[in-house]
């Protein structure tokens, strides 16, 4: 079932909801890399200057923030700007809505505007979900790091997948 909600604009007006969903992830998994939760300011230093493309919110039609989307720059030189990394995190109550799905088709449609060819995802070995997710969606594994990163007190790699536009 794919719900309704809407994309808007992510602003500073979202800050506390983008760092709750952003938080929940730093304390209970390693799909947010992170060890130490973050604050308000936190949320928008990574947002700020030209290394971000696009960025939104997804909201419910009762205007509750669900989940933000990202589209960033895989490096900021120009040659480059064909490619773009994809970031996105959705409320853990609103996993399995559709959700994910249509903020990849908008940061799709936001990268083709700017002439990104290629989008990159890097994903933890721990977070299959999302790995299968990607997949599913057109992603195509091109590489792994293996151990490179220890939370909870165990290793895990990253996943790097890539799909064409």
């Amino acid at each position: 079932t794919i719900m309704e909600f809407i994309f808007e604009k992510l602003g500073k007006e979202h800050k506390k909801e983008v760092v709750n969903i952003l938080n929940y992830y730093i304390e209970n998994t390693t799909a947010a890399y992170r060890a130490e939760i973050v604050d308000e300011e936190f949320s928008f230093r990574f947002l700020e200057g030209v290394d971000v493309y696009s960025s939104y919110v997804m909201k419910t039609t009762e205007n509750k923030v669900i989940g933000f989307c990202i589209l960033e720059p895989h490096k900021t030189i120009s040659t480059f700007s064909e490619v773009a990394e994809v970031m996105y995190f959705v409320h853990n109550e609103y996993t399995g809505f559709g959700v994910g799905s249509l903020a990849l088709s908008k940061m799709e449609e936001e990268a083709r505007k700017i002439g990104v060819k290629k989008l990159l995802a890097d994903i933890s070995t721990e977070n299959t979900k999302s790995i299968n997710f990607h997949i599913k969606n057109g992603f195509v594994e091109y590489g792994r790091l293996c151990d490179v990163g220890n939370k909870f007190g165990r290793k895990f790699g990253i996943v790097y997948l890539v799909k064409n536009l």
